[in-house]
């Protein structure tokens, strides 16, 4: 799987994930044993922002504002539907494939969570989490905790996290933008 491949993502329906703790995002504590990143910040303030917001969220707008390729098997708000994001070029790229986890399409709280399948350059759960506050704040929240998994990702070490890092970066942005309008 990944370089020089293009993976069908319903060929990826059943596979199981790369990890132990599936749907652990949505827990009070990530699990120990890998890198953790949790933030959230304020994208923009009423209920027009905030419907915005999760637009971004659900059709994978913030995947699309790192210039990754999306394929899916269904909507980001349904459990079950695999993802193939890829990086790169259309044949050489990098296919990094998940499957969603959860997701709340309801409520004042609305947002999905992604796990890693074999292939990935990780392994571990990423989680996309819009609130409308009390007070009308929209406030955007991404919670990870993942390990590097691939040969080719443990190779590129601190490079690596690095990728991750500004990755987490573009989703903050691509959410606040799309608040604006």
């Amino acid at each position: 799987m990944g370089l020089l491949r293009v993976l069908d993502p319903a060929d990826l329906v059943d596979v199981p994930f790369t990890y132990a703790e599936v749907g652990a995002t949505r827990d009070a504590e990530l699990p120990a044993g890998y890198d953790h990143v949790e933030r959230s910040v304020v994208v923009g303030s009423g209920p027009e922002a905030f419907q915005r917001a999760v637009a971004a969220v659900f059709d994978w707008r913030m995947q699309r504002g790192v210039r990754l390729r999306v394929r899916a098997t269904g909507p980001a708000s349904e459990p079950g539907t695999v993802v193939v994001l890829t990086a790169g070029l259309p044949r050489p790229g990098y296919d990094i494939p998940c499957r969603v986890v959860w997701a709340q399409a309801t409520g004042d709280e609305r947002g999905f969570a992604y796990g890693t399948l074999p292939g990935h350059p990780e392994s571990g759960e990423e989680a996309f989490v819009v609130r409308l506050e009390p007070g009308g704040d929209v406030v955007f929240t991404l919670r990870v905790f993942a390990r590097l998994a691939s040969p080719l990702a443990r190779l590129g070490g601190p490079v690596s996290t690095l990728v991750q890092r500004l990755a987490t970066a573009r989703y903050l942005t691509a959410v606040r933008q799309a608040t604006e309008g």
